[in-house]
């Protein structure tokens, strides 16, 4: 009769050294990284030793001395409902055929589970193997114990491998926080064009874009908050109602190339009733520049023609305060 302290055992000892290397994949996919350590559950271990779980714990729990916490430890629930969401390692084991690790005496399964299971470290396991002296017992503990040996090699050996990883991991978390932000970035940049608050700094305007042209135009001249200079040799009274687009207090003024009778006549109407509008005579200039402030924009086409025919526009390097300093 074995004694009190130790298990007894389902099997038979040359049953579990047989077919050694299945057992052993076996037993290291039962090996499982909890709170940094490598540990198996008291389930798994009952399961290789032929007994039950209840039965492996009573018998730790007679020797308890023996296990300090870094050698045997419960988990938590949180620890616990993980676990069952990511793997059933037992069941895993069982339904291979030829495994050798079947036990009348093996446990339920987790979902009957009433307490959280404990779980040993490689201290622990090898001090299993002074309660539990059985052959069986020691047979299997030698499986176990070259398990925890090869895994430590392959983490030891592949150790580099696993840091690049996780730095890639961390990099292409990087990236990806990178693009988010890139993309933010866009859809500001692409809403504040929809709501007319940026403007492009060049484009074409094709033959029949009138409104598009003319949307264009007022939105640059409502954006002025100081000044507003228009050089064009081809104004009338459109180009006045067009500039009545700005802000309050923000200063017009229109250089062109000859003052018409009717256009002397448009802009005494106009400033009688609106914000006025300067018109001087300016002879030098071939193309059309309109000055929002101190940006300068060159219009391929006159004001008052925007969208008749292909334009283009493009925004200028040149100040305002430098192109009217080279106007004296």
């Amino acid at each position: 009769m074995a004694k009190k302290d130790e298990i007894s055992v389902a099997l038979q000892p040359e049953k579990v050294i047989a077919n050694s290397d299945n057992q052993s994949q076996a037993i290291e996919s039962m090996i499982l990284n909890i709170r940094g350590k490598q540990v198996m559950l008291d389930r798994d271990l009952a399961m290789l030793y032929g007994v039950t779980t209840s039965r492996l714990n009573e018998q730790v729990r007679r020797n308890i001395e023996r296990f300090p916490e870094d050698f045997m430890f419960q988990l938590t629930s949180k620890e616990f409902i993980s676990l069952k969401s990511q793997i059933a390692i037992a069941k895993s084991v069982v339904d291979q055929p030829n495994t050798n690790l079947k036990s009348q005496n093996a446990t339920s399964s987790w979902g009957g589970a009433r307490k959280f299971p404990y779980a040993f470290t490689e201290n622990g396991v090898a001090m299993l193997s002074g309660v539990l002296r059985s052959p069986q017992a020691i047979a299997t503990n030698i499986l176990i114990m070259r398990a925890f040996t090869a895994m430590r090699h392959f983490i030891g050996t592949h150790a580099q491998m696993f840091e690049r990883l996780e730095i890639m991991e961390r990099n292409q978390l990087a990236i990806s926080a990178h693009l988010s932000d890139t993309d933010k970035k866009l859809d500001e940049v692409f809403r504040r064009l929809d709501d007319g608050s940026i403007h492009p700094t060049q484009g074409i305007f094709f033959d029949g874009q009138i409104f598009d042209a003319y949307a264009f135009a007022s939105n640059l001249i409502r954006e002025a908050k100081k000044r507003i200079i228009l050089i064009d040799n081809y104004v009338d009274d459109s180009v006045l109602t067009l500039l009545d687009k700005r802000e309050k207090d923000v200063t017009a003024a229109i250089y062109t190339q000859a003052i018409t009778p009717q256009l002397k006549l448009d802009l005494k109407k106009h400033n009688a009733q609106y914000a006025p509008v300067d018109v001087l005579q300016f002879t030098r200039s071939h193309d059309r520049f309109l000055c929002i402030d101190d940006t300068v924009y060159h219009l391929g086409a006159s004001l008052k023609d925007l969208g008749k025919k292909w334009f283009a526009f493009s925004k200028m390097e040149i100040t305002t305060d430098a192109l009217m300093a080279n106007m004296k």
